[in-house]
């Protein structure tokens, strides 16, 4: 499968691009440093993933990046809280994170039932 066609990968390339321009004036370099590597991490372990030969390994790259997924939505909560993001733009990413996750998800529950 051609990890480059699958529209959970091109949607989490373009989220992980909206939080590197989004995020590009904040000052905390640690938090934005951090918060670019969870949405870097989505797409690039859906890559990694659909590459490998065995639906359980691909499923393992899937989980990882369900997770940075979740790591991702946890520290655009903080960042509304603490005023690093404004909060129309941090819905956005917030509702964009569950639909990949749920995309994620539908990708997992295809695989598994290949077997």
């Amino acid at each position: 499968m051609n990890f480059e066609k699958l529209q959970v990968w091109q949607r989490s390339v373009t989220l992980s691009a909206a939080l590197y321009k989004g995020l590009s004036e904040l000052r905390d370099f640690s938090f934005r440093d951090q918060i670019t590597r969870s949405g870097l991490s989505i797409p690039s372990n859906i890559a990694e993933g659909m590459t490998r030969r065995t639906d359980k390994e691909k499923i393992h790259f899937l989980v990882v990046a369900r997770s940075s997924c979740a790591e991702l939505r946890t520290q655009v909560y903080l960042g509304i809280d603490i005023g690093y993001i404004h909060a129309k733009l941090g819905k956005q990413w917030l509702e964009e994170t569950r639909e990949i996750s749920a995309m994620i998800n539908g990708l997992m529950v295809k695989l598994q039932n290949n077997d």
